[in-house]
């Protein structure tokens, strides 16, 4: 499940981060990535989701084998402390967004959409067409978020064998206690920014 950053930034926060300061991550930095999800989780009990805010993050072996494929890139600040995180797999042979998580301290910054940008441009580079991602239609920093930087919703028939796998294991994880979907971008026309 993904959790990106929330969509308004206060006045009083003052400027948005300064842009390049994505990196991949690195496997010292687990528990951070852990802690990050953690705390990215927390507003969904404000919106009774309970169970999402509970939900644990993603195990160190999971997270480990992201960044020995390469596909673990954090958002770090002025003290290279990562503060966001996107974890990318590969479904039917294209890139699926497997987690996106920002400390709710640093929301409002666009690391998340930067995150997704950098996704975008790895995968364009490795000559691949369309990114995924499963989110949770009704939150508004999951589905309608995504709908605004360019994603679709999948129609459920058109759902590939391997996502309607990951959607069955979502459901059986007690995520379709609230409703779910898949969603896609085309890589060749994303906007990145």
């Amino acid at each position: 499940m993904t959790r990106p950053e929330r969509q308004a930034r206060p006045a009083a926060l003052g400027p948005m981060a300064p842009a390049a300061s994505i990196r991949g991550a690195r496997v010292e930095e687990i528990p951070v990535l852990q802690e990050i999800e953690r705390r990215a989780g927390a507003p969904f009990a404000a919106i009774d989701m309970a169970a999402v805010a509970d939900d644990e993050p993603p195990a160190a072996d999971t997270l480990r084998a992201f960044i020995a494929d390469g596909r673990a890139w954090v958002w770090a600040d002025a003290n290279d402390t990562p503060v966001g995180y996107l974890v990318l797999g590969l479904v039917d042979g294209q890139p699926h967004i497997d987690q996106v998580s920002v400390d709710p301290a640093h929301a409002g910054n666009r690391i998340g959409k930067r995150l997704i940008d950098h996704a975008v441009s790895w995968a364009k580079a490795c000559g691949l067409h369309t990114i995924t991602l499963t989110t949770f239609t009704e939150v508004p920093w999951n589905g309608p978020y995504y709908a605004r930087l360019g994603f679709t919703y999948i129609p459920r028939a058109d759902e590939s064998a391997a996502l309607r796998a990951i959607r069955a294991d979502e459901a059986a994880n007690g995520l379709d206690t609230w409703p779910r979907a898949c969603m896609r971008a085309e890589i060749e026309t994303w906007r990145a920014g």
